[in-house]
């Protein structure tokens, strides 16, 4: 799929995002790490959004910075104690800091995060467990996206996980500004069609938000 992305010749992706799981912990690197960001970066000027579903992620700061990764995006579960400390470094090397949260984590979580004197600048809402592409859309999550859009009317939303065009009007009318979206636009015959699509739903969602 990183090959389908980067020779990707249809209408404009605004961003890319890098998915970043860690299964075992017997070696320090990640199966997709730092070499695939900087190689990414030769070919694209997108925002890369670094999305990593580890339980380490500040050993994956400096790294990616260095390869050019655009965002950094954690998981609230895996970082309760030391998430100032995190958005801290991640500026500091020149990205953008962003929070995750899974399906089961009420979203009243990532408010602190949100509302610090250094906070994150987007929250990504998981609409699928993470981990495995191909999933069905949870339609239940686009409550934390209104909640979010209502409290944080200038906040960047992701949401990621199911999003194709039977879902995108669900999630743009809830307020969601970014999506990811991967099995439904590289599976389709006609991927430039779904991102038109999709980005079309997203700008009139956010006419009416």
């Amino acid at each position: 799929m990183l090959l389908q992305v980067t020779y990707y010749s249809g209408p404009e992706i605004e961003f890319i995002q890098i998915g970043f799981l860690k299964f075992w912990h017997f070696v320090p690197n990640l199966t997709i790490g730092a070499p695939v960001i900087e190689s990414l970066r030769k070919h694209t000027r997108a925002y890369l959004d670094c999305h990593l579903m580890v339980t380490n992620p500040l050993d994956y700061i400096e790294p990616l910075g260095k390869a050019g990764a655009s965002g950094f995006t954690f998981h609230v579960e895996a970082s309760r104690e030391n998430w100032r400390e995190l958005i801290q470094k991640i500026k500091s090397k020149g990205m953008r800091p962003g929070v995750a949260l899974k399906p089961g984590t009420p979203i009243e979580e990532v408010y602190p995060l949100v509302e610090c004197e250094n906070p994150v600048e987007m929250v990504l809402v998981m609409t699928v467990e993470p981990g495995f592409g191909g999933q069905k859309f949870m339609p239940d999550m686009m409550d934390k996206v209104k909640t979010l859009r209502k409290k944080y009317p200038s906040l960047d939303i992701e949401v990621d996980g199911g999003l194709g065009p039977s879902t995108i009007d669900m999630a743009a009318s809830a307020g969601a500004n970014c999506i990811v979206a991967g099995s439904s636009v590289f599976g389709a015959p006609e991927p430039a069609h779904v991102i038109s699509l999709m980005r079309n739903s997203v700008e009139e969602g956010q006419k009416n938000n």
